[in-house]
């Protein structure tokens, strides 16, 4: 997945205010069982914000983010955008979401698979 381009010190994205239109609540049982240990943010925040196009007019435009706490409908808060694309966007003090990676838990489930069948093994041979 190609890396998003970030807000930097020497070419800061422009700042614009949102406004939470939902928050849900996300189970982490269901990412625990795909992907290993679940994470904590847990709430998927809907927000709306304004900022201008090519041509300088203002449009609507619509993203999410995940939060470890909820965030009521209309909230405000600040975000900042890619002005060349705004739907890309990173809330204050927000870290970049990375999916997480699946190797350790498939080497876990292999290991483990080996030493219960080794544990079994050697019971059943033990009992002869």
């Amino acid at each position: 997945m190609p890396k998003l381009p970030q807000p930097s010190a020497e070419t800061p994205w422009p700042e614009a205010m949102a406004t939470v239109t939902a928050c849900r609540y996300t189970a982490g049982a269901g990412r625990a069982i795909a992907f290993g240990l679940p994470t904590a943010r847990h709430f998927l925040v809907t927000f709306n914000f304004w900022a201008p196009d090519a041509n300088g007019t203002d449009v609507l435009h619509t993203a999410e983010l995940t939060s470890a706490k909820p965030m009521p409908q209309g909230t405000l808060f600040p975000i900042r955008y890619n002005p060349d694309d705004p739907h890309e966007t990173a809330a204050p003090n927000a870290e970049p979401h990375t999916a997480p990676t699946r190797i350790p838990l498939i080497a876990v489930g292999f290991i483990g698979s080996a030493v219960l069948s080794l544990v079994w093994l050697l019971l059943l041979r033990g009992c002869r």
